[in-house]
């Protein structure tokens, strides 16, 4: 790289992030709302995409898999990133070469829900982000880049996920919600402003440097009481329908050409605890989740 392009240092804003800010993925359920909230402090942030998330927003047209990404980005400290995490360590080296020190990524705690899972495909994608966490901390470790892995359990965004909002889908088209058993499994939903905010406090905190965070929702409830949540949130009186497993398991499988992600596995993940402690980062970074009212 040449002296023209060479990264200018960074500066220290008042927010306590070293600027200039890059967000990754920002058209994702997190990246409206991160961006957002940069502004909020008088930050402008500047995004890598193919499309322009919102009008008014500084981007750069491109992707982290661009063998130029390198010559596209401007001189950059802090990289936010809500890609997929597998797709960022083979963009580190060029995001290094503009100037990155701070890094704070979401995996997902996927990576171990999912890792002994029947279904191949849902093995694959928790072998695929254990694999990226070991490659960005084993890269920022040689580089001398303070990172931070975030992974979330179950993210919702009213109307736009694929979670809880997809229960919400079927709720209206159906008003009866089928559950496998007594749907006993516990959860822990955090909405993904809460994501975007808490990046944000990890990436200030000098104490969240080089470890890695579950982050949970404000509750840990049963699969049965947040589809009543859900209910609730639709203005709705709860109507559920226990079925034995065996026969949900089946339902699944004859839904499957209407709802292509519907897996047999479902049934058994609603009697499952999917839980993770917070603790960690609400001790360094203040990390404090709204409680589960979902309003659609």
């Amino acid at each position: 790289m040449d002296a023209e392009n060479t990264p200018s240092p960074s500066v220290q804003a008042p927010s306590g992030l070293a600027s200039p800010v890059l967000v990754l993925g920002a058209t994702s359920l997190i990246g409206g709302f991160m961006l957002a909230r940069l502004n909020a402090l008088g930050i402008t942030p500047i995004s890598l995409s193919r499309r322009p998330p919102t009008d008014d927003v500084c981007w750069v047209d491109g992707d982290l898999s661009d063998l130029d990404l390198a010559d596209e980005l401007p001189p950059l400290a802090t990289v936010l990133s809500l890609s997929p995490l597998w797709l960022l360590p083979g963009a580190l080296p060029a995001l290094k070469a503009r100037g990155m020190t701070r890094l704070v990524a979401f995996s997902s705690t996927s990576r171990f829900t999912k890792q002994d899972s029947v279904e191949p495909s849902e093995r694959a994608v928790a072998r695929s982000l254990a694999e990226a966490e070991a490659g960005v901390e084993a890269f920022c470790a040689e580089h001398g880049v303070a990172w931070t892995i975030l992974r979330p359990t179950l993210i919702y965004v009213e109307g736009r996920d694929g979670n809880v909002s997809r229960l919400a889908s079927l709720i209206r088209r159906f008003k009866v919600l089928p559950l496998s058993g007594r749907g006993e499994g516990l959860r822990q939903p955090v909405h993904a402003d809460d994501l975007a905010q808490g990046a944000i406090a990890a990436a200030r905190a000098p104490a969240a440097w080089n470890k890695a965070y579950d982050l949970v929702g404000g509750e840990t409830l049963t699969y049965r009481v947040m589809a009543e949540r859900i209910f609730a949130g639709l203005g709705r009186r709860p109507a559920i329908l226990p079925l034995p497993p065996w026969l949900f398991r089946l339902l699944l499988t004859l839904a499957k050409p209407f709802y292509p992600g519907a897996t047999a596995t479902m049934a058994d993940r609603m009697a499952q605890d999917l839980t993770f402690d917070d603790a960690p980062a609400r001790r360094d970074f203040g990390w404090a989740p709204r409680d589960f009212r979902p309003r659609f």
